[in-house]
C-alpha cells in the first residue's frame, strides 16, 4: 500500500459514481456524476483538466478491498475539492463526446 504523501490528493473513480449516494463515498453532485466511472476515464479527464497525476491501477478503495478499480495520485495544488470538480467537468465532457444524446 502507498504511505499517504502530503503533496498528493487521492481521487477515487467512486467519487464520481451517479448510482452510488453520498454516503457510500460519492463526491460530486449527481448532475456532475456519471455512471460507472472507469480509472481510464478519470486519467483522460485529470489529463484534460491540466492535472499533474499518476495512475495506481490496481489500488482497492477501502470500503470495497475486494475489488480492484485504481486510483489517481494528484498532485496538490488547491483543494481536493477543487481538483475533483475539475475532473467532474471533463468526465461529463468525455462521456457526452462519447455517446452524444442529441444526435438524430
Amino acid at each position: 500500500m502507498h504511505m499517504r504523501k502530503q503533496n498528493k490528493i487521492i481521487i477515487w473513480p467512486l467519487y464520481f459514481d451517479v448510482t452510488k449516494t453520498r454516503n457510500e463515498g460519492r463526491r460530486v453532485s449527481k448532475t456532475l456524476a456519471v455512471s460507472s466511472p472507469k480509472i481510464s476515464e478519470l486519467k483522460d479527464a485529470a489529463e484534460k483538466a491540466g492535472l499533474k497525476f499518476e495512475v495506481v491501477a490496481d489500488a482497492s478503495h477501502p470500503k470495497m478491498p475486494w475489488l480492484k478499480v485504481g486510483m489517481l495520485l494528484v498532485e496538490k495544488n488547491g483543494s481536493k475539492e477543487d481538483a475533483i470538480r475539475k475532473i467532474a467537468k471533463q468526465l461529463l465532457k468525455i462521456r457526452s463526446a462519447a455517446s452524444p444524446r442529441d444526435a438524430p
